[in-house]
């Protein structure tokens, strides 16, 4: 069995403008993006079941070189499925970000550009440990477990 080039290169096209329709601010565009995606997938679980235009039946006696398998098509029904599920429930959530706002696309929230524009410093994770112990050897209680071990339990 061959690959077919011109259908790897038609994936790699669908499976490219998908992404790039993903990283859109517009839920139709992000939609569409799903949309590309999910008909790559497809083809590229059918591309892998086998021969082409063969039933997927298994008959005795038949070389199984001669048919194809069957679970890619049913992985492929199955992507079929799940991409009209999430379709649907995009088109709900786009129908209604443009009743709500006449815009279906997603703007930016004021408490992350609030959070983004903190600083990337936490005192508590970032503070520098000292390398200097010294300053503990004044503690009598830090010296009595240091040296000794053994008086500090009894």
């Amino acid at each position: 069995m061959s690959t077919n080039v011109t259908l790897l290169i038609v994936m790699g096209v669908l499976f490219a403008v998908g992404i790039y329709l993903l990283l859109e601010r517009s839920m139709t565009r992000v939609l569409l993006g799903i949309v590309l995606l999910g008909n790559g997938v497809n083809l590229l679980l059918l591309s892998t079941a086998g021969a082409r235009g063969k039933a997927p039946i298994y008959e005795p006696g038949i070389d199984p070189g001669d048919y194809t398998d069957p679970l890619p098509q049913a992985l492929t029904l199955t992507a079929i499925v799940i991409t009209f599920a999430v379709t649907a429930f995009m088109l709900g959530i786009i129908y209604r970000s443009w009743v709500l706002s006449s815009a279906d696309t997603v703007e930016d929230d004021d408490e992350d550009l609030r959070v983004g524009q903190q600083s990337p410093f936490d005192f508590e994770e970032d503070s520098p440990i000292p390398e200097d112990t010294s300053e503990f050897d004044g503690d009598e209680d830090t010296q009595a477990t240091t040296k000794n071990p053994g008086e500090a339990r009894a």
